[in-house]
């Protein structure tokens, strides 16, 4: 997909942003922008679209993402709803690679950093002792003034760099072109997908949503993701499935048709083509992770 260019709001006088944003939802714009990006979910739920990857998010996740890695956080359907207690709120810091000072970078005490910033490109997501620390930080640093901010800053460049808990998100893509036409024909169709994933989208349908004939938007979409739409749809589908696995509320044949998958036997070659596990598999060993960490 060509997301489309983010300028990042500015904070007045500030090497970096922190900010602390409750709202409605966190809107569905495919973007880039050159900051690195911390991001702290501390309430919603939902698909995230990062690089090459589609994954749930959910609260508690702390994720830094490297510049120019486009990405989009889509909420649950009941965040659209307008409802006055159903807000999402998140923790956000932006920053360039060179905010502390050209120079910084060169320095030879801080040689871990810009292995850090190669390292985000791909996306990190942290876990156990180091996303704690990380959260903690993040607070204090939407709250810091003057040398505070920095120190603070420094601190979590420290952690990231220097901690081995993580996981890489998606594979070394990075998207610095965006045509306006395509990105807004692109969101459009992921939309629209994220909305009616539950049912059957033929091809004339969901090219028509993209005004292209069959063969055309076919091949457009190959082009722009690197994927068939069908392959596309398929890990949206498993993407809402293993959100609803580890929520642990409904069976597992209650969450094929859920999903979308019109029978269990299908449901199953898909996911086990998509995560490498059957649905019993991901679901005991997301419940075992989430009971080692705490979360």
């Amino acid at each position: 997909m060509k997301p489309l260019f983010h300028k990042v709001p500015t904070q007045i006088q500030s090497s970096f942003s922190a900010r602390h944003d409750v709202l409605a939802n966190f809107g569905s714009l495919w973007h880039y922008h050159p900051e690195l990006e911390l991001h702290h979910v501390i309430r919603g739920k939902g698909v995230r679209f990062i690089g090459d990857n589609i994954g749930n998010f959910s609260e508690g996740e702390v994720l830094l993402l490297g510049g120019n890695l486009p990405h989009m956080w889509q909420c649950n359907e009941e965040y659209y709803q307008n409802h006055p207690d159903r807000k999402v709120e998140a923790i956000v810091i932006h920053f360039l690679p060179d905010c502390l000072g050209r120079d910084f970078l060169n320095l030879p005490e801080t040689y871990l950093i810009p292995k850090l910033f190669e390292k985000a490109r791909k996306g990190m997501k942290f876990t156990g002792r180091s996303r704690t620390k990380l959260i903690d930080l993040m607070h204090s640093a939407t709250s810091a003034t003057n040398m505070e901010r920095l120190i603070i800053l420094l601190s979590i460049l420290k952690t990231m760099a220097e901690t081995d808990e993580y996981v890489s998100i998606a594979s070394a893509h990075a998207f610095y072109n965006s045509n306006e036409m395509d990105a807004a024909r692109i969101n459009k169709v992921c939309t629209y997908t994220l909305s009616n994933y539950k049912k059957e989208i033929s091809l004339d349908e969901i090219a028509s949503i993209a005004n292209l004939s069959v063969t055309s938007f076919c091949r457009y979409f190959k082009l722009m993701t690197k994927k068939t739409y069908y392959d596309f749809l398929i890990e949206i589908r498993i993407s809402h499935a293993c959100r609803l696995l580890v929520e642990d509320i409904l069976p597992t044949e209650v969450v094929c048709f859920e999903c979308g998958f019109n029978n269990v036997s299908n449901f199953y070659r898909h996911f086990k083509k998509v995560t490498d596990m059957t649905p019993l598999e991901y679901k005991r060993k997301y419940l075992h992770r989430k009971a080692a960490v705490g979360i």
